[in-house]
């Protein structure tokens, strides 16, 4: 069956440019992999990709795409009928790319309005191998949604994606799965937005070394360190300058995609965080808000 089988990138658009940047060069370790139409793209040091997050001068802060991938440009085609199918938005259907790296591949909304991209064929970069303590991050882990009916979309995104579900955080938290990490998405009730973008560092002494680089240039952490339950990853989370929640990881477990069977895990004071050490808590991230991007698409 076609299904999604990867994470590419996230598209941001942001009041500030400039500081966003240099937040993802000099803080966050983050490489720059060029500029095209007015955009900025940045890749991961220790990942394929050719790049995971691009950044785009605007009035308002928000969402532009988030970036999927698929197998071949069978999957793509097949993926975008089931999308039509189910009732979502077809922004455009599939087509080659012209966005930096190419690629074959179509946009949607998704049913609470973000804007979703899956794609195949898009040029790929030469990982370089870290070295422990470089602290420096591998690839996008996950990434956090909220919706506003979160058991619909869960249900969605395993019937016309191909995600399946791997925990569940009480009945509040979903965890899916699209290869065999624990989670690439996890959704959260509450508006339509983005709760979080993570990414993979090398162990857990990489994250620390992230997390005090963050802190010594003025970005302290806003929860963590810590070790959830669902997944048995750790966690450091931050802001950018824009506002965005951002997570270094590590050590996230990994299943088998077809056979692992979900569980459900109470929610208590040593489920969220196993270590129980950390400072802040889910309360000291960002207000969730509707999305300024919600069903109106960018022309890139």
């Amino acid at each position: 069956m076609s299904r999604v089988t990867e994470i590419r990138y996230v598209g941001y658009a942001v009041t500030d440019l400039a500081a966003e940047r240099a937040f993802y060069a000099d803080q966050w370790k983050l490489v720059e992999a060029g500029e095209k139409d007015g955009m900025v793209y940045f890749a991961a040091d220790g990942g394929e990709e050719g790049y995971v997050v691009r950044l785009r001068a605007a009035a308002e802060k928000r969402i532009d795409v988030i970036a999927l991938a698929a197998d071949s440009r069978g999957d793509v085609n097949a993926l975008h009928d089931k999308v039509a199918a189910s009732g979502a938005r077809i922004i455009f259907a599939p087509k080659d790319l012209d966005t930096l790296g190419g690629g074959y591949g179509f946009r949607f909304f998704s049913p609470d309005g973000l804007t979703f991209e899956i794609s195949s064929d898009v040029a790929r970069r030469d990982a370089r191998e870290l070295v422990r303590w470089e602290g420096v991050p591998q690839k996008i882990s996950h990434i956090v949604l909220h919706s506003p009916d979160h058991q619909a979309i869960v249900q969605w995104l395993c019937d016309v994606l191909g995600f399946k579900i791997s925990d569940w955080l009480g009945d509040f938290m979903c965890f899916l799965r699209c290869n065999d990490a624990h989670h690439r998405l996890a959704i959260l009730p509450g508006p339509p937005c983005l709760n979080h973008v993570a990414y993979d560092m090398l162990s857990v002494d990489d994250m620390m070394v992230g997390v005090n680089r963050l802190k010594q240039k003025g970005t302290d952490i806003r929860w963590g360190p810590g070790r959830h339950t669902a997944g048995n990853n750790t966690f450091s989370y931050f802001t950018t300058p824009a506002g965005f929640a951002v997570e270094y990881t590590s050590e996230l477990e990994y299943v088998d995609f077809e056979s692992h069977e979900a569980k459900i895990h109470i929610p208590g004071p040593k489920v969220m965080d196993q270590w129980g050490i950390g400072v802040g808590g889910p309360q000291t991230m960002p207000h969730p808000e509707p999305d300024k991007g919600l069903f109106e698409a960018v022309e890139v």
